[in-house]
């Protein structure tokens, strides 16, 4: 395992020792890693192996058996629901799914989080979403339902709703699955536009390296459950590690397959 630590400053996310079970199975068992303000992440790893449920962690929609959640300067382990809502004011979550609201339409989930919080007015808001939108590349579906958008679409539209609630860091579960191989290209393209313009955390959970190579600054390697690898991208391609070198071997025959 390749782990670095001389960092400077404080992580915006940190894992500490972090283990969790679901009866019989441990998924995670003694994780820790960090993630500075303005890094980007790539969780890798075979399926199984808890980079979602790393995420949930995150988010604190599941609770850790053992270890310590540090979510941005704060412990939120032992954070209750109410505890939770002002950190996840700042860290939101895009699902695979997207999770837009199937009675709105794309404008209008966009618009959710600025009506809740009630600092703009019609005008702005309006104007707001449609910069949203033409970020992401859907401007021209505002009035679309979600039922009538690609699962591409979707996401991209769960991006721009995510970005509305100005958050600070965002976190991305397998942004690229199970679209074909355009819109994961897109989908990249959109994700490395955000990096370079907005600077937010990120943590990406994803099964694609090529993906992963061009957006992470850092690469965590999930096996077994532990921390395999933890390290710079470069330092994770050049790896003569075993176990590494068969993940990328695995993934460039699926490529190519």
């Amino acid at each position: 395992m390749s782990v670095e630590t001389n960092f400077d400053g404080t992580p915006y996310i940190a894992f500490e020792n972090v283990s969790k079970s679901f009866g019989s199975l441990q998924v995670l068992n003694g994780v820790s890693f960090q993630v500075m303000p303005g890094e980007t992440l790539c969780i890798l790893g075979r399926s199984g192996v808890g980079k979602s449920v790393s995420l949930q962690h995150i988010m604190g929609f599941l609770k850790p058996d053992s270890g310590s959640i540090y979510v941005a300067g704060q412990e939120i382990t032992q954070f209750n629901e109410e505890q939770l809502l002002p950190i996840r004011r700042k860290v939101t979550m895009v699902f695979q799914s997207g999770a837009l609201f199937d009675s709105l339409s794309v404008a209008e989930n966009v618009a959710f989080p600025l009506r809740e919080r009630e600092e703009v007015d019609e005008a702005q808001l309006d104007q707001i979403v449609q910069g949203l939108l033409a970020m992401v590349g859907v401007e021209s579906m505002a009035d679309q339902m979600p039922a009538e958008l690609s699962t591409g679409m979707k996401r991209s539209v769960a991006i721009a709703r995510a970005l509305a609630a100005q958050p600070e860091a965002i976190l991305y579960d397998e942004p690229t699955t199970m679209v074909d191989p355009l819109m994961a290209h897109r989908m990249a393209d959109l994700l490395q536009k955000l990096r370079q313009q907005l600077r937010l955390t990120s943590i990406v959970v994803t099964h694609d390296l090529r993906f992963a190579y061009a957006l992470a600054d850092r690469v965590l390697f999930l096996h077994e459950g532990r921390v395999h690898f933890w390290g710079r991208v470069q330092e994770f391609q050049q790896s003569a590690d075993p176990v590494l070198q068969m993940f990328q071997v695995m993934d460039e025959r699926e490529i190519f397959a």
